[in-house]
């Protein structure tokens, strides 16, 4: 069964990058502009993982973890974080939301997919 995952990030370019390494890694992917557009799509599909930026308009990548993590239903799905930012105190933040990892910005395709497989095993 092919896993789907949920991109969250307000760049249309870094959605479509995504969209391309993941869809070529074998996954189904769906997108959202920002943390708003990220909640309403989990009304109507359960990815396998979600893969989201930190800084969006709206709202941004804490909220929509905060927001993810506050429904039993999604508790469970792993979330990656997907951004420039390196200061260790907002990875932190992000980890203590229920961030399961944190990956830098320009991403690797190739080690963008090992984490996504490592994380939804």
């Amino acid at each position: 069964m092919t896993k789907t995952v949920l991109t969250v990030d307000d760049s249309r370019t870094m959605r479509d990058m995504l969209h391309l390494a993941l869809s070529e890694a074998g996954y189904r992917v769906v997108q959202a502009v920002d943390g708003l557009d990220g909640l309403e799509v989990l009304k109507g599909e359960k990815p396998d993982v979600i893969v989201t930026d930190i800084n969006m308009p709206r709202m941004d990548g804490f909220g929509f973890i905060e927001g993810v993590r506050s429904d039993v239903a999604n508790r469970a799905i792993p979330i990656l974080v997907l951004t420039t930012e390196s200061d260790a105190a907002k990875k932190t933040r992000a980890r203590e939301a229920g961030a399961t990892g944190w990956i830098i910005k320009p991403f690797n395709p190739t080690k963008l997919v090992d984490a996504l497989r490592r994380v939804a095993a």
